[in-house]
């Protein structure tokens, strides 16, 4: 069941849209702000404001990658696996972050302090290789980098 909160800023976003839907992307935002990911209850009960399925909410739900359909950490690591960052140092990064935090992709430390994933894209060629860390882009990423880096994310 949707919060008086979350109600209240799915239909502020409404006012700009011309169709309901428009506003799944927004809706589905507003969901995880205040949760921190957007479960499948979450997802019925958006669609009926919306006036879509939850089928066709899901769909837009699981194409972006910065909406997350299962719990995760409190902070999200976006590892970037694109061939710019692959041929720029991405698998040396990527075994530096899984043994630092002692996880594999898709998985939350113990603390439930972060979650590491895999990211098509974070738009940071000339960067490579790069990571996100919530809402804050590094790169080039090195292991000198990486040294102090995690510990200001509590």
């Amino acid at each position: 069941m949707l919060s008086e909160q979350e109600k209240q800023e799915i239909t502020s976003e409404l006012v700009h849209c011309e169709f309901k839907q428009s506003a799944s992307v927004d809706a589905l935002k507003i969901i995880q702000k205040h949760r921190g990911w957007v479960s499948d209850e979450a997802i019925k009960d958006v669609a009926a404001v919306l006036e879509i399925s939850a089928d066709e909410l899901d769909a837009v739900a699981t194409f972006y990658s910065f909406i997350f359909r299962r719990p995760v950490g409190r902070h999200v690591i976006l590892v970037c696996d694109s061939i710019s960052c692959w041929i720029m140092g991405y698998n040396p990064l990527l075994d530096l972050l899984k043994t630092r935090l002692g996880i594999a992709f898709g998985e939350t430390t113990g603390d439930n302090r972060f979650t590491l994933l895999p990211i098509s894209c974070l738009g940071a060629c000339d960067r490579a290789p790069a990571m996100m860390v919530d809402e804050e882009l590094y790169g080039p990423v090195s292991s000198e980098m990486m040294e102090g880096l995690l510990d200001k994310y509590k």
